[in-house]
């Protein structure tokens, strides 16, 4: 035990001198030739960085936020001994993702993609090179492409369809009174249900499962520990020197984790393979239906094709179902604070569909009041409010600061999205300003005061995909149920703490239908 502690001691004693030496170089690199450095923020410690900074009790994007309106919108932390530049304005998001877009396109290495991406096989996580372009390819050509997407569309209709039934059961169950549900969990259940479906055809969550029960709850307890896994800090991403000692135990919990997942997974490749030798023809084509077709022609580097069809699935159920039930629960919390403009929306559905039958997706574009509640629920709101780490992989100038080669780039969503100088009343929910002042911007990363899906090359694939489910579920919701908070109450809009931004509490609401019976059949 002794040797051990003398050994830890030994080195973090070398680490904190290299670090020393290694900011030293470069502090003095940059003056000899005349580079403006970023401001850095202060209470820097040896080692740790200014770890201390981001770990106190409200969300880290407010942390960074308060220290951008201190130090300006490109400030240096240090994350642990990594150099990372935070930038918290539209101007600069612009020049990231345009000017040195192909330069700040790679990722840096982490724990959770060494072991939950499988040695960063997950595309997310992947650095920028052939592998990388070529699964990313074949996403978007292939697995989120509009004729892809639209071919889901009867699933996607048929799932909110059943969700929309039960809560109408739900209904009739308590006496034909409004009823209690709490709809954070319900969205979850839903987003969750859609991404499976969409991805191997079946149900996991809420009433109506036919799956095995073991299986059930196996893939429950898979899901809730890759989505705790995948966001939790993990200090040895700030240290890579503590990374033998696993604290925690994170290592460990990743390593179990994917490896039930992988044996979920299989199983899917499995019965879709021997459809397919059965020649029986699906007729909703599903994700793992076309990266079995897609794979027979296609060579990836590096990694075989089982591991990129299983990897790819898990990409695809964290980012497909996080961002839908995380903004459909804002939305529904905005509007239940918000009630002129929850009669608004139901006035316009009222006029564009009526009331004799149920919203559809091609009712969508007849209804921009509508649109503009879930574009301005996602500017207060991302539901991802810090971009995903990039790395620069060449020295560059970013807003007239010299950015060296290594250094990560963290840029805070959450903060453009809410400056005033492109944002009147910035922190006010106003769905209208996207009918007027604000109607030409819309989510595709053109628009950099507005990139809650990010830019560039990394810009997440599924934006379109999350979007049709988010619009129609809140266009079904709202257009079939009369909303009210118990006694008429305001709902907590408090934030969740980590690199996700859920609502902290619950949104139970009463329900109860406002359409002729026949349409919840």
């Amino acid at each position: 035990m002794a040797s051990i502690l003398l050994q830890v001691g030994f080195g973090l004693v070398a680490l904190v001198l290299f670090n020393m030496l290694l900011v030293s170089k470069r502090r003095n690199r940059g003056k000899a030739h005349g580079e403006v450095e970023p401001p850095e923020a202060t209470g820097r410690w040896p080692i740790i960085g200014h770890l201390l900074l981001l770990g106190g009790k409200q969300p880290i994007m407010r942390t960074l936020g308060a220290l951008a309106d201190k130090y300006g919108s490109a400030f240096v932390l240090w994350v642990g001994v990594h150099r990372t530049l935070v930038i918290s304005s539209a101007e600069l998001a612009r020049e990231c993702f345009t000017t040195h877009d192909k330069v700040l396109a790679s990722r840096p290495r982490s724990t959770a993609g060494k072991h939950l991406g499988s040695d960063y096989a997950l595309f997310a996580f992947s650095s920028y090179g052939p592998y990388w372009r070529e699964v990313r390819k074949v996403v978007v050509s292939n697995l989120l492409s509009s004729q892809q997407v639209d071919l889901l569309k009867r699933v996607r209709s048929t799932e909110i369809d059943f969700c929309i039934k039960e809560l109408h059961k739900l209904w009739a169950k308590n006496g034909k009174a409004p009823v209690a549900v709490e709809m954070k969990q319900y969205f979850r259940d839903l987003a969750l249900n859609n991404v499976a479906r969409a991805i191997c055809g079946k149900r996991y969550f809420g009433s109506g499962v036919v799956e095995d029960a073991k299986d059930v709850q196996k893939f429950h307890r898979a899901i809730a520990g890759l989505f705790y896994l995948g966001g939790i800090f993990v200090l040895s991403d700030a240290v890579p020197s503590l990374e033998w000692l696993d604290i925690g135990g994170h290592v460990a919990s990743m390593k179990n984790n994917i490896k039930e997942l992988d044996s979920i997974i299989s199983v899917w490749l499995e019965e879709h393979r021997q459809r397919r030798l059965a020649g029986e023809k699906p007729t909703d084509p599903d994700f793992i239906d076309v990266l079995l077709s897609v794979v027979e022609t296609t060579q990836f580097p590096d990694y075989d094709s089982e591991i990129v069809m299983k990897t790819t699935s898990w990409a695809l159920i964290l980012a497909g179902s996080d961002t839908t039930f995380i903004t459909l629960t804002w939305a529904l919390s905005l509007l239940m604070n918000n009630r002129h403009v929850l009669k608004k929306a139901q006035e316009e559905l009222d006029g564009v569909v009526g009331k004799d039958r149920n919203v559809d997706g091609s009712d969508m574009k007849n209804l921009p009041y509508l649109q503009a509640i879930t574009k301005e629920t996602l500017r207060l709101y991302p539901a991802a409010p810090l971009s995903v780490p990039h790395q620069a992989t060449e020295d560059c100038t970013i807003g007239g600061y010299h950015v060296p080669a290594g250094t990560r780039i963290l840029t805070n969503l959450w903060k453009i999205q809410r400056d005033p100088r492109h944002w009147a009343e910035p922190d006010a929910f106003r769905p209208e300003r996207f009918l007027t002042t604000h109607a030409e911007v819309d989510m595709k990363g053109k628009h950099f005061e507005l990139i809650p899906f990010g830019s560039g090359r990394r810009m997440c694939p599924g934006a379109s995909f999350a979007l049709e489910v988010i619009n129609l579920t809140l266009a079904r919701l709202l257009h079939g149920f009369d909303i009210e908070t118990p006694a008429g109450a305001p709902v907590d809009l408090t934030e969740d703490l980590g690199i996700s931004l859920p609502k902290a509490t619950p949104v139970e609401v009463l329900v109860s239908p406002r359409l002729p019976s026949n349409l919840y059949l």
